[in-house]
């Protein structure tokens, strides 16, 4: 009995070990990550960046102001896409749906979504927007970033609404209120904070992405607030400005991950700091 004891917790010991060299070497890299990020971000700012527009390698007054338009004008149309569509999709699998088959079979193809690789959708939304026209444009770019903030919205929603309890409803529809009263002043008000934080999290998740503005709105090197044509956005900028041979873009290049690190970064403090108070 005692050497089963003593096994178990020599086994214990070492699998804690490892688990914890293993969460100490990813910090290590993220870490690493970061200062790298920001060393080279914060000595890239300046006033220039937000002033002037990419100018050829050389030019003194070259800046960001296009990609960083464009990348605002992008994420805040998929987010007003995007949100709308999350939401009621996410009050029908709750209110309406529940547990029918085919709610289970949307809460199927939602989790499939979150899983799929951005280049796909960007692929997709190509085929369906950009092909027909003949050219990029920020509409399919804005559409393919909503494409896969849905998905995290829904699920979101669908799972805060759930946490609502039965009698609150129940109660409510007592007093005589219709259901979408209902669903408007009592579950939504019972849910608002798991749900601002869904959305607020899938806003930091697309806000980072490349690969499908890359099939989709593609890039733009001039100041552009046209959302038919291409559109330049700090993601891809990145994209083109560390792969160039030229120091000064390399710079630019660094200075825009920063800003959008910082901007990410923030957005899910802000996740974070809703989720904690809700728990008070």
């Amino acid at each position: 009995m005692k050497e089963a004891t003593k096994k178990r917790v020599l086994v214990n010991k070492i699998v804690l070990t490892l688990a914890t060299l293993s969460a100490v070497a990813g910090l290590m890299f993220l870490g690493w990550i970061l200062f790298v990020l920001a060393y080279n971000g914060i000595e890239a700012l300046n006033s220039n960046i937000f002033i002037y527009d990419g100018a050829p390698p050389g030019y003194k007054e070259s800046g960001l102001r296009h990609a960083l338009v464009g990348q605002a004008m992008l994420v805040v149309t998929a987010t007003l896409i995007g949100v709308p569509a999350g939401l009621l999709a996410g009050t029908y699998l709750s209110e309406y749906g529940q547990n029918s088959k085919f709610a289970n079979f949307i809460r199927d193809i939602s989790d499939i979504m979150m899983s799929a690789p951005s280049i796909v959708i960007g692929a997709f939304v190509y085929a369906i927007l950009v092909a027909p026209v003949g050219h990029f444009n920020g509409w399919a770019g804005s559409c393919a970033l909503a494409i896969m903030m849905i998905p995290i919205i829904l699920r979101t929603t669908d799972d805060m609404l759930s946490l609502v309890p039965q009698t609150l409803r129940e109660a409510a529809a007592a007093l005589g209120a219709p259901k979408y009263k209902v669903i408007l002043q009592v579950v939504y008000r019972g849910a608002k904070t798991g749900i601002i934080t869904g959305i607020l999290l899938s806003i930091a998740r697309i806000a980072g992405e490349t690969a499908p503005l890359l099939f989709t709105s593609f890039s733009n090197s001039f100041f552009s607030t046209d959302m038919n044509q291409p559109i330049a956005s700090l993601t891809v900028t990145i994209y083109n400005y560390a792969t160039s041979p030229y120091a000064d873009w390399q710079k630019l290049g660094w200075a825009a991950a920063f800003i959008l690190a910082l901007f990410v970064l923030g957005t899910n403090i802000i996740g974070r700091l809703i989720i904690k108070q809700r728990k008070r």
